[in-house]
């Protein structure tokens, strides 16, 4: 064989080598480029599951296929991300467990100061977290005040302090350096956190059963329901902390999720799914799609599709509907026990 001939064979086989090390440094982890669905679990533990985006690919468990026996925790509630970081709730454990969003490798278990957390956001290096804590009872009946939010720093994943609310504190978005957290049960206003001083400000006033918010483009959208008297979607502008709001007629009673994409609002009443445009002052009595699903638990909209989660009996797995914007059934899933929100990885 001519020397020429060696050359271009060992300089294709080290392109073909280069590449393949490229192509898997681009690769960050199986769990890339699609979304979780957190489940709650019942008496047990909680679960996650992933879909890639195009379906492809599933795991059922992926906590449990990345760290083997360890426990995710009781009553999974919530995860949110910072970085190449997702933190998953674990409430009834009182634990957030730290992964590797692409892997879903352990990293570290953060166990301490948290009684009964709910929602996370992040800002600056530090996680911010609501606790439920106790609740309300005869003979409880501070309940209703100790929740607080408690401060995380994420370079060490230790619990540094927290915010008492003397409130009920549940969802909750940053925006701004402040916190903007809804009291679902027993408050008619929205409580305004100022991180830099750890203090309340002057409430809003949003009426009672306030529970999923969402922020775009400077405004706050909230809905009220179901425990209310009537369901609304309330808009705050952040500049000036103004309130309208969409009054929803009586056929809309008992509201239940809410989520901005796409300059549309869309909300769920029951099993069915319906939208307006974020400049909207009338809700939309015409639904997109109306699930064949015991109880919505989980909701949301991304990525041009419609994510339903069925509660099921909280004793078997159950599943989890994706559906086109137009209301096709896309994908029907089968996931863990309480399918509770989706999560997006892209």
């Amino acid at each position: 064989m001519k020397l020429s001939k060696l050359l271009l064979i060992a300089l294709s086989v080290s392109l073909f080598v280069s590449c393949s090390s490229d192509d898997d440094d681009d690769q960050k982890g199986q769990y890339e480029n699609g979304f979780f669905i957190l489940n709650e679990g019942s008496a047990g533990q909680g679960t996650v599951s992933f879909s890639s985006d195009d379906f492809s690919a599933f795991t059922k468990d992926a906590y449990t296929a990345a760290n083997g026996t360890d426990l995710l925790g009781k009553y999974a509630q919530n995860i949110f991300f910072d970085g190449d970081r997702a933190y998953i709730i674990a409430g009834g454990s009182n634990v957030i467990n730290v992964v590797n969003r692409y892997t879903f490798k352990l990293i570290a278990k953060i166990d301490s100061g948290l009684a009964n957390p709910r929602y996370g956001v992040v800002k600056d290096g530090k996680a911010y977290v609501t606790n439920a804590n106790t609740y309300f009872s005869a003979n409880n009946p501070n309940g209703n005040t100790d929740d607080y939010v408690a401060i995380i720093n994420l370079a060490t994943n230790t619990y540094e302090s927290k915010i008492n609310l003397n409130a009920t504190g549940n969802r909750l978005v940053e925006e701004s350096g402040k916190l903007y957290i809804t009291e679902p049960y027993n408050s008619d206003k929205l409580l305004v956190v100022n991180i830099a001083t750890k203090a309340l400000e002057t409430p809003v006033v949003i009426g009672s059963s306030a529970d999923t918010i969402e922020e775009e483009n400077g405004t706050l959208y909230i809905l009220r329901g179901p425990y209310g008297d009537r369901s609304e979607v309330v808009k705050v502008k952040l500049s000036d902390k103004s309130v309208s709001k969409i009054t929803f007629p009586e056929s809309l009673d008992g509201a239940a999720f809410l989520d901005v994409y796409e300059n549309k609002i869309y909300y769920t009443v029951g099993n069915s799914v319906y939208a307006i445009s974020t400049s909207a002052t009338e809700a939309s009595t015409t639904a997109i799609v109306t699930a064949s699903l015991g109880y919505l638990y989980g909701f949301a909209v991304n990525n041009n599709r419609i994510y339903l989660a069925d509660s099921g009996d909280f004793k078997a797995d159950s599943k989890a509907y994706i559906y086109s914007l137009t209301g096709s059934l896309q994908k029907e899933l089968t996931v863990g026990v309480g399918p509770n929100g989706f999560y997006f990885n892209d």
